[in-house]
């Protein structure tokens, strides 16, 4: 998310004194220690690059940039030099780690960047410059963070193009926060609604259980736009208990949940047609069991 507002500030001519991005780290068991991706750019384009945040001391620069960095910026650095965050959300709500996945959750129609000044508080700072996003009913975690990570870059190369301007102060009305996702929160609820549970698995990481094993739900049909004839007709099944089979898709509390692809524990992803074919599920058993 950090390598195309950095790219972009080198393309319009902006002088990067220091690059700042985390250790080197294994991205598997076998596997070497590797840069991180932003890294990896900073270098390709001869930048200095350092894993310590301290050594931002040390430089005399006008302006600290910060994208998805993960850590506590401390006082004594923010004292030393004036930094601006690209938020991917519409401040103050979702205020936090995850603002992407808790848009989507909550079941948001919209969200957006802000550029804002990092304080000492989680995403208090005042705010320089704001632009809406529409979430689509068929928006995925992924998909979205890209529309906003070109969005915020777009706002950040404009914004600083002149004077940056005076932040303007939070509104302390609407503040809500988004922590990080568990693993348990992104276990479906067969007995909630389709488009409650559908949000999960646009997300990513939704799972549940059959037969004692899990299975991981990767892809199902949008909810929240119009219905085909056959989605509607799938959807009218008052009698079905939640979490049994029905064609292609799993029943939930107020209908059938239309899903496209799975993965079940220690095996590819494959479609569901394929693994209702495979597994051949009795009508008694119950996803979620």
């Amino acid at each position: 998310m950090a390598v195309p507002p950095l790219q972009a500030l080198i393309a319009a001519g902006h002088e990067i004194a220091l690059v700042v991005s985390n250790p080197d780290r294994r991205r598997s068991r076998r596997g070497e220690a590797s840069p991180t991706p932003v890294k990896a750019a900073a270098l390709e384009a001869g930048l200095r690059v350092t894993a310590d945040p301290d050594d931002v001391l040390g430089v005399d620069a006008d302006l600290g940039v910060v994208v998805a960095f993960g850590q506590i910026i401390r006082p004594n650095l923010l004292d030393h030099l004036k930094m601006l965050n690209i938020h991917f959300s519409l401040l103050p709500r979702w205020r936090g780690a995850a603002p992407v996945e808790r848009a989507i959750l909550a079941g948001d129609t919209e969200t957006g960047v802000c550029l804002m000044e990092v304080a000492e508080g989680l995403d208090t700072g005042g705010i320089y410059a704001t632009d809406p996003l529409p979430i689509e009913h068929d928006s995925t975690a992924a998909t979205l963070r890209e529309d906003l990570v070109r969005l915020g870059t777009d706002l950040l190369v404009e914004t600083l193009h002149g004077e940056l301007p005076v932040p303007e102060p939070q509104s302390p009305d609407g503040v809500t926060y988004a922590k990080k996702l568990s693993p348990a929160e992104m276990e479906i609820d067969w007995s909630a609604s389709v488009g409650e549970e559908t949000r999960k698995i646009r997300v990513g990481g939704a799972w549940s259980t059959f037969r004692g094993k899990r299975i991981k739900v990767l892809a199902v049909a949008p909810t929240d736009g119009p219905a085909s004839p056959a989605e509607e007709e799938d959807t009218q099944t008052p009698d079905m208990q939640p979490g049994s089979v029905e064609r292609s898709g799993v029943a939930c509390g107020d209908g059938v949940m239309q899903v496209i692809e799975v993965q079940p524990e220690g095996k590819r992803p494959m479609l569901f047609v394929d693994w209702v074919n495979g597994a051949q599920p009795d009508p008694t058993e119950l996803f979620g069991s």
